[in-house]
């Protein structure tokens, strides 16, 4: 899938919100290089890789993500007016990387 297409399904995420297109794109070059992180665990170097058709929607969804806790990276806990917040992490929750299956190959 293009990189145009990757934003223009971004931003309809964030309900078509105005936010500028560098930035969503970072954000999704951000999560691709998590999904390649997940499928090749041993790789130093992810030049001329992409993210496989089959996982650009968990792309769109880490991005969206990262993209709403944007101003409270890593809050570990924020209350007001019956609001609760708890960011145990400042990363994505394992979960939404658990389906990306790690690439691998026989040795010879």
């Amino acid at each position: 899938m293009t990189m145009d297409k990757k934003v223009e399904m971004l931003s309809r995420m964030m309900d078509g919100d105005d936010t500028d297109r560098g930035i969503l794109e970072v954000y999704l070059e951000l999560a691709a290089q998590k999904i390649l992180n997940r499928m090749y665990p041993y790789k130093d170097d992810y030049e001329g890789l992409e993210v496989p058709d089959r996982y650009v929607g968990i792309q769109l969804k880490i991005a969206n993500y990262a993209l709403n806790k944007r101003g409270a990276e890593g809050q570990i806990q924020h209350i007001e007016n019956g609001i609760h917040r708890n960011y145990g992490a400042a990363d994505i929750p394992d979960g939404m990387v658990a389906d990306i299956v790690p690439f691998c190959q026989a040795i010879r």
